[in-house]
């Protein structure tokens, strides 16, 4: 299996981890752990975790001026985006909020021919647009999970938080190509953990850790492990291979994941108008990550 190929199984693998991830973290949001304060935890966890693993590999040195760039970075792919996400999945539904995030791509690809200066192709444009009607369908049809208090507030926290992301994708790009992943992960991680103490340090006091069900700490121990540490890890390789763009189609299939998990759970059901709106996405998924004819060997 070429790079290429393993960039795309490591973006699907986040996909897959993430797609899930909306129902298990909402089942501990708000009661069990309020949303900043989950996010401290979940940062600091991760932070912990890549530190730990980057005793194991060899050290690197970073560039004073690439300091700055990384706490940039920090503030939008693990403080600004965390923070709005986790607020508003609080307010909103799992299936919500995972199709409001199939907007990133056309994020992306908007903020790329601006700051980065990447043309985008017909084929891919196409392909985005074909994802997103997937996606559309999917949610507009679709069953909704759990309660929602307060969706208006929380779809605009959710969109924020993809704004966020989207800017963080394409920050890193250029820092990916210079640092091992696990060197940077190790520093976006502690410059985010530093940004989201003051935000989270009140609400994360409040966990009384001893009356949380053994299945709760199950699942906060999935978002820190799988959510937070093995995503950031996976994109972070990925996008060495990948363009922004590519990598953010993957998050079309993330209402279809989360779908595929209610089903699973019991919370959903399956009918036609979801199995077109997979397909859809699918197609998507195909035409933006295919590689262009005249680039093939």
């Amino acid at each position: 299996m070429n790079s290429r190929n393993i960039a795309f199984l490591l973006a699907f693998l986040a996909a897959l981890i993430y797609g899930v991830s909306f129902t298990i973290a909402k089942e501990v949001m708000p009661v069990y752990v309020k949303p900043f304060g989950f996010i401290l935890l979940r940062v600091l966890g991760a932070t912990i975790l890549f530190w730990i693993v980057g005793l194991f590999f060899k050290k690197e040195k970073i560039a004073v001026r690439d300091y700055a760039r990384i706490a940039l970075a920090a503030v939008f792919g693990m403080a600004l985006n965390q923070l709005s996400f986790f607020k508003g999945l609080s307010m909103t539904t799992p299936i919500s909020a995972s199709v409001i995030m199939v907007i990133t791509p056309i994020l992306v690809l908007t903020f790329s021919a601006f700051i980065i200066k990447e043309k985008p192709t017909a084929k891919k444009i196409g392909g985005i647009l074909i994802g997103m009607l997937g996606a559309i369908l999917l949610i507009v049809l679709g069953r909704e999970i759990g309660t929602a208090p307060n969706p208006k507030l929380g779809n605009l926290l959710v969109f924020a938080n993809a704004s966020f992301y989207s800017l963080y994708l394409i920050m890193i790009k250029n820092l990916t190509k210079k640092y091992h992943p696990i060197t940077l992960a190790k520093w976006l991680y502690l410059f985010g953990l530093v940004i989201v103490l003051p935000f989270g340090m009140k609400e994360f006091s409040m966990i009384d850790w001893p009356q949380l069900p053994v299945p709760v700490v199950y699942r906060i121990g999935f978002i820190v492990v799988f959510t937070s540490f093995m995503t950031y890890m996976f994109n972070l390789i990925a996008i060495r291979q990948l363009k922004p763009t590519t990598l953010s189609i993957f998050i079309y299939l993330q209402p279809v994941i989360a779908s595929a998990y209610a089903l699973l759970v019991g919370s959903d059901t399956l009918n036609a108008v979801k199995i077109l709106a997979t397909l859809l996405i699918f197609i998507g998924v195909f035409l933006v990550t295919r590689k262009p004819r005249e680039a093939m060997p």
